[in-house]
């Protein structure tokens, strides 16, 4: 018996980051006391679900600035207790009430940290594709950039978690990857968002989303890739009814040599749309082509001209509902959908065998 509490304080110890003993109701457990094969006690299942202190979590939500939002100890902690802790939890009492979870939460969370992630990109880079939308948007509130979130918040000490076991309960189910801590931690961060727009309002979710989370640096430049430059450019022009490309030769060095260098621009008509150099012609003219791609899709709204449509719901602390002075929102234009290359498998523009060097 004295082995077997002695394994249990020092597991615990080990495990219990954020708890303290004295915040404990009863340490050690007593279930601890008898012979874990009639028991099944768990040293390190019991302290994985151990709740922290009410001073861990009132720290907690004052150190990422919404100690005046989330004043109820209970609420923060079901923002830190993801699902998979409820396994622990059932096979510690199987008759205790089941733990409060931010499985809803979190669900919440997402949808409107995809809303205000969504809007924000469309309205900084109005010309960029789907696919390089949709991309910007998981990088800003994906899952790994929500646990990175998480981490830098300190919510490491306070989650509780499980990681559920993979294996299927029959062979006709399919096979279920383990939960990685990571994707648990994703959690806190969506679920602080549907607090915030539960007890406060839906502008309020939306400025704590962007202080935490669009206002990092992502690099969409390295998200747009081309098949074929030229052909895109070639229906990107004709999109805006503008004259055909032409690749012009600027400058070149060392054509003889072993490392010659050109540089080519692409116009349509008087206007240069881009510029590229390289060691050959026909890279020297993919590259202007790609840059005349990008000058276009990452053409970013000044930000003293973006207006976002969630600015039009009120302000202050209450439902989307109430009567309240709207905020002023003129829409913008929609542009023209993005040229998809042989998204059909085929395209009617001509592509021609030899680049064309004026």
């Amino acid at each position: 018996m004295v082995y077997g509490r002695k394994r249990l304080v020092s597991r615990a110890v080990k495990n219990l980051t954020a708890v303290s003993a004295s915040h404990l109701p009863k340490f050690p457990p007593p279930q601890s006391t008898k012979s874990p094969k009639v028991t099944g006690f768990d040293p390190e299942a019991w302290s994985a679900i151990q709740p922290p202190p009410p001073s861990a979590l009132s720290a907690f939500a004052h150190r990422i600035g919404l100690g005046s939002v989330l004043t109820d100890p209970d609420i923060i902690l079901q923002a830190c207790t993801h699902p998979s802790a409820q396994h622990l939890a059932h096979q510690q009492d199987p008759n205790a009430p089941p733990l409060a979870t931010n499985a809803h939460l979190g669900a919440l969370g997402n949808a409107l940290m995809g809303l205000f992630a969504t809007e924000y990109v469309h309205a900084a880079y109005p010309y960029i594709p789907t696919r390089v939308l949709k991309a910007a948007v998981t990088a800003h509130v994906g899952p790994l950039t929500c646990s990175a979130v998480a981490q830098e918040m300190g919510a490491v000490p306070l989650l509780r978690w499980h990681r559920t076991a993979c294996s299927p309960p029959n062979p006709s189910t399919t096979y279920q990857p383990p939960l990685q801590r990571s994707d648990a931690l994703a959690s806190i961060p969506r679920a602080l968002t549907a607090l915030i727009y539960q007890h406060r309002s839906l502008p309020s979710a939306r400025q704590f989303v962007h202080s935490y989370f669009m206002s990092r640096q992502v690099d969409i430049r390295a998200m747009i890739k081309f098949v074929d430059p030229k052909k895109a450019l070639k229906e990107m022009v004709v999109k805006f009814e503008r004259e055909p490309p032409k690749s012009r030769l600027l400058k070149e060095t060392g054509r003889f040599s072993n490392s010659p260098v050109f540089v080519v621009g692409v116009y349509s008509g008087n206007d240069k749309l881009g510029e590229g150099f390289g060691a050959s012609l026909k890279m020297a003219e993919y590259r202007a082509a790609e840059n005349a791609l990008l000058s276009v899709y990452l053409t970013r709204t000044p930000s003293e001209l973006m207006q976002l449509p969630t600015s039009t719901f009120p302000l202050g602390i209450g439902d989307v509902f109430r009567k309240a002075p709207e905020g002023v929102y003129a829409a913008p234009e929609l542009e023209q959908a993005e040229i998809m290359y042989a998204s059909g498998g085929h395209t009617g523009i001509v592509q021609p065998q030899q680049p064309n060097i004026a």
